[in-house]
């Protein structure tokens, strides 16, 4: 289909391409891999038609359609977003209108009789034409294609220049697919996608009849959709067959080959030139000096990629917070006329690792500066548990930085004095290299920003983290850093992330966002996938997940003797000796109800704690990567989660009954 030969290019005296040879077949989908600045973009430029190489061609079929998205700079203006998306017809739409205008045309009484024949027969081949393009679907493909990309009903007609320019990036990817070219080359197309756009263009992309050669830093998205990886590395691509799991086995076993190899080759190498240095001048010796000479002029030295250290981080230690880390009861959260949060409620509690999901405008954003504290609910309450340090990493976090300082100041200051030392290695780590770490902030580009901001959370302690966003910007290898250190917290966490792998690795709890409330679900995101695909088909789940909190009365109960609570005007003055020996067996009666009501709670809370920790080791396992791949293993654990959700729920239930029991007056024996 489109084949690279002899390929070469560079920028000043530094070489991207050495004599690059490599060919892309019909249907194939390849990630295209490698270091920040390796030339990836280039070189989907190059295939584009967008540059051109120093030396060698890129070789394609005339008929060959080449569709290229960049990263990003589009922007759309005039059109709706409907006409604009559908634009990627305009073949199939300019046949349509002159259909149109033959139709209006053989309406005219004053065009001639004889004309009509020629028109008749033009409008017929026009037909046949837009049939076969299936012009008639155009309006379903391009509302199909828009609402995937999570373009509400509302967006089709509204001007494409009100939109951000994420969405604007979602404009042109739609224009793009809806198209259908014979090659699609996309750079970074996820990087404005929610997790359900992800979701759905991996399934589009799995399912597109063409070539597609894909650049992203996105590993959940690169292992679903590619079975081909090319790692641009040394001025050249090398294949690996598979997807992106695959090539990073296969990859590092290379690597390790070759390093062994060149090890071997420089140990031969010295051998050689201490032979040389040796025997140099002695005329025994000058025909083998020679030889080895010549034979080392012919020596091609081995070239290994520099091995890249990999950084091990942690949090600084702090405090633990208490049980309840955050509570939001009946919140309420309105901009103007636009409700985001009606009658919210929600408690999160210490080592809670929770994903906030949902299209984009739901209210994530809003729900996280909420829990932060940065913004309050405009009625109901927001409870902070007890010893509670929260580091808030906000989607511009970039922006909020100190312009002044250097990057090695923004890290140390602020952290503590044991963390100082690990500072230049974590900066290695965010791809601040060199004289990197002396720049000034105000001269760092907004992703060098992100990174230095992510960078700078991982020094500060806490037991609370609430990061919005923190993997924009990051590429595979930072995103592991930062992904190592996360998944070694030991506190709480509550994040929003548009990176599938992110959030399989770190949640164990789903919050989905949307329609004015928030609705937690147990396990990971796969859990919570196959939950909302099944949800005809499973009961719901109660909704106490957690033991509730004794009322303060009935705490207040159990530890206070009870006590007669009758008034002193409605008492006898003077009881006889009967009445007083009846007063005296109906209190030991209530006692004796007492008394087994209370062993009755206190059994049930013993139940209540014993299920949900069963439950949590259930989500332990349910959480693990792999675990919904084998569906007959899978299945028997899936069932037993759920039927201890019913258990607690009727456990709580129960709890509840004999509470407000408690709590009523005693009721006469039947």
């Amino acid at each position: 289909m489109i084949q690279l030969s002899e390929l070469t290019k560079t920028f000043g005296d530094r070489v991207l391409f050495d004599r690059v040879t490599w060919q892309i077949n019909a249907r194939e989908r390849v990630g295209l891999c490698g270091p920040n600045g390796a030339g990836k973009t280039t070189l989907l430029k190059m295939m584009a038609g967008l540059d051109e190489p120093d030396s060698g061609a890129v070789l394609k079929p005339s008929a060959l359609t080449v569709g290229y998205l960049p990263q990003d700079g589009l922007s759309h203006a005039g059109k709706t977003v409907f006409e604009e998306a559908s634009s990627a017809f305009a073949e199939l739409l300019q046949i349509k209108r002159e259909m149109h205008d033959i139709e209006a045309r053989l309406g005219d009484a004053l065009v001639p009789e004889h004309e009509h024949e020629a028109m008749l027969e033009r409008y017929s081949d026009l037909q046949e034409r837009f049939r076969l393009g299936d012009g008639y679907s155009i309006e379903l493909k391009t509302a199909t294609v828009l609402q995937g990309l999570g373009f509400k009903t509302s967006d089709a007609e509204r001007p494409t220049e009100t939109f951000s320019g994420g969405w604007q990036m979602r404009i042109a990817l739609a224009k793009l697919l809806l198209r259908a070219p014979n090659l699609l080359l996309l750079d970074e197309p996820t990087n404005h996608l929610d997790l359900e756009a992800r979701n759905w263009l991996e399934e589009y992309l799995n399912a597109y009849p063409h070539a597609v050669i894909l650049v992203s830093h996105d590993r959940f998205f690169l292992d679903a959709v590619v079975t081909r990886i090319a790692d641009l590395t040394l001025r050249t691509l090398t294949d690996y067959v598979g997807n992106y799991s695959d090539y990073l086995v296969a990859h590092d076993a290379r690597m390790d080959a070759l390093r062994k190899a060149k090890r071997e080759q420089d140990e031969e190498i010295a051998r050689v030139k201490m032979f040389i240095d040796r025997f140099r001048y002695q005329a025994t010796k000058a025909a083998q000096v020679q030889s080895r000479i010549k034979m080392l002029d012919k020596v091609v030295l081995l070239e290994v990629p520099p091995e890249r250290k990999k950084i091990h981080f942690n949090f600084p230690t702090s405090e633990k917070s208490g049980r309840t880390v955050l509570e939001i009861k009946d919140g309420r959260k309105a901009y103007g006329p636009v409700v985001v949060f009606d009658h919210l409620n929600l408690h999160i509690e210490r080592g809670d690792r929770i994903a906030l999901v949902g299209p984009n405008g739901v209210g994530k954003s809003t729900l996280m500066r909420m829990l932060s504290g940065e913004e309050l609910p405009d009625s109901g309450e927001r409870i902070e548990g007890h010893n509670l340090v929260t580091q808030y990493f906000a989607q511009d976090e970039a922006t909020r930085m100190d312009p002044a300082p250097t990057v090695y100041e923004t890290l140390a200051d602020g952290s503590p004095l044991h963390m100082v030392p690990a500072i230049r290695n974590l900066l290695g780590g965010f791809l601040f290299s060199g004289d990197d770490i002396y720049k000034r902030v105000r001269v760092l580009s907004g992703g060098e920003r992100t990174r230095l901001a992510v960078a700078r959370m991982l020094l500060r302690p806490s037991n609370t983290l609430l990061l919005d966003e923190p993997t924009n910007h990051l590429d595979l290898d930072s995103k592991e850093v930062l992904l190592d250190a996360l998944v070694a917290f030991g506190g709480t966490l509550i994040f929003v992330s548009h990176d599938r792998y992110f959030v399989e690795r770190l949640a164990t709890k789903i919050i989905e966002v949307g329609r004015g409330t928030a609705t937690v679900y147990p396990g990971t995101y796969t859990e919570f996938l196959w939950h909302k695909e099944h949800a005809q088909d499973v009961a719901p789940a109660p909704s106490p997940t957690r033991k509730a909190p004794m009322p303060p009365a009935a705490e207040a109960r159990r530890q206070t003797p009870a006590r007669d609570k009758t008034p002193p005007e409605q008492k006898p003055a003077t009881p006889s000796r009967e009445e007083k020996k009846r007063s005296d067996a109906e209190a030991r009666r209530q006692s004796k109800v007492a008394q087994a009501r209370q062993s009755q709670i206190d059994a049930l809370e013993t139940q209540i704690a014993d299920t949900e920790a069963a439950l949590r080791g259930l989500e332990a396992q349910m959480a693990a990567p792999g675990f919904y791949d084998d569906r007959t293993t899978s299945q028997p654990l899936i069932d037993q989660h759920q039927a201890l959700m019913w258990k607690v729920g009727d456990l709580m239930h129960r709890w509840e009954e004999l509470q407000s029991a408690d709590s009523s007056p005693a009721a006469p024996d039947a």
